[in-house]
């Protein structure tokens, strides 16, 4: 299974990475209603920080920002499943066709691999920082040189040129 075409079907909900469960039911070609009465049968197994019920702003505000949701999800009366990638690995404890184990392999992959594309982001926004005060550092002595070079000196007293008179 392509890893783009999971990468794609991961939200971010509440800080964390999900996947909603008309998504989880296609990958693993079974049926949303299917999927949802196997979850709750096993309620047990998925507490809040594995899977979570979205709310009614949280799917709005994903079918707002997202276009890839099909038009019969869109007006489903109520919000999918969120899966925490926990969540998704139960879910093939639940589901127990081979096809759910290998999609699930592949989902797995690819949490992990955002995962560490995220840490790899977050060395890079270190590093960038790190060059922006070195370079902030810098333009400031050249800031400070060029200011020196522009402000006029103070004169120092000279001697007058020419003949001088007695009544100074």
């Amino acid at each position: 299974m392509d890893l783009q075409i999971i990468q794609n079907k991961i939200f971010e909900v509440r800080g964390c990475r999900v996947m909603l469960d008309f998504h989880l039911a296609e990958l693993y070609q079974v049926e949303t209603r299917a999927l949802k009465q196997a979850v709750k049968r096993n309620l047990s197994r998925f507490p809040s920080d594995f899977a979570f019920q979205l709310t009614k702003d949280e799917w709005q505000g994903l079918i707002t920002n997202c276009d890839k949701f099909p038009e019969n999800i869109r007006h489903t009366p109520t919000p999918p499943l969120a899966f925490l990638e926990q969540g998704v690995a139960m879910l093939s404890s639940v589901l127990r066709s081979q096809t759910a184990i290998d999609v699930n392999i592949s989902i797995m992959r690819a949490f992990v691999l955002m995962r560490q594309m995220s840490i790899g982001y977050e060395e890079l926004l270190k590093r960038i920082e790190e060059l922006e005060q070195s370079t902030d550092a810098q333009f400031s002595e050249v800031y400070q040189a060029l200011t020196q070079l522009l402000s006029k000196p103070d004169p120092k007293p000279r001697k007058p040129i020419g003949y001088r008179t007695y009544d100074e």
